[in-house]
């Protein structure tokens, strides 16, 4: 257990692959904070309504009233002198977020981010990667692996769309342990199984 900090403003990170229950625990945290009586005001994406366009959803359907933004620069105008500010899908607010959640930390705020630290291939998804070396706390959260079990901390895209931002649920993702995840499209995958040694690659033969 870490020693809560005083006088001073503080960052926490949650992350992890998706359905790993990020923004259940980001909901969980500001409602202690709001039972404590605590000022608390939350962000999310524009770009992410799966859900809800004025809450913040988790995937087991909990929710919290949450401020719909466009841009970084909108959480810094609205979340001065907010003790405790919450920001959901931080990932979609791209670098620009990093300074802003610094700011806003520097000023004396709790600020509470959660988000994926991988993309669909693997590799690291800013801005979580360094909004985790700022954090005072980070915690990463584990899926369970839809294919065997095992714990699961990549996000498998299973549709055949390769651009990086795709917001989507049970129909576009799956959690994936790092056995079982593959960083091909499905379309990919099924070019690979086809081609033959000696193939063109651009022959019809070779391309599903």
């Amino acid at each position: 257990m870490h020693l809560t900090p005083q006088g001073t403003g503080w960052i926490e990170v949650v992350t992890g692959c998706m359905f790993s229950g990020k923004t259940e625990e980001l909901i969980r945290r500001l409602v202690r904070a709001r039972y404590a009586k605590q000022d608390v005001r939350i962000f999310k994406p524009r770009i992410d309504v799966r859900y809800s366009d004025t809450d913040i959803v988790s995937h087991s359907k909990m929710s919290l009233k949450a401020s719909l933004v466009e841009k970084a620069e909108e959480v810094w105008r609205l979340g001065q002198g907010i003790p405790v500010i919450g920001i959901d899908e931080v990932q979609f607010f791209g670098a620009d977020i990093v300074p802003v959640v610094e700011s806003l930390a520097n000023g004396g705020s709790r600020v509470v981010v959660a988000g994926l630290d991988q993309d669909f291939r693997g590799e690291p998804f800013e801005p979580i990667p360094t909004l985790m070396a700022i954090a005072e706390f980070v915690t990463k959260n584990l899926a369970i692996c839809m294919q065997c079990g095992n714990p699961a901390d990549r996000s498998q895209r299973i549709v055949n769309r390769a651009e990086r931002v795709l917001v989507g649920e049970t129909e576009a993702y799956e959690a994936r342990c790092r056995r079982c995840f593959s960083p091909d499209l499905p379309g990919q995958i099924q070019q690979r199984l086809l081609y033959r040694p000696g193939d063109d690659v651009e022959s019809p033969a070779a391309i599903a």
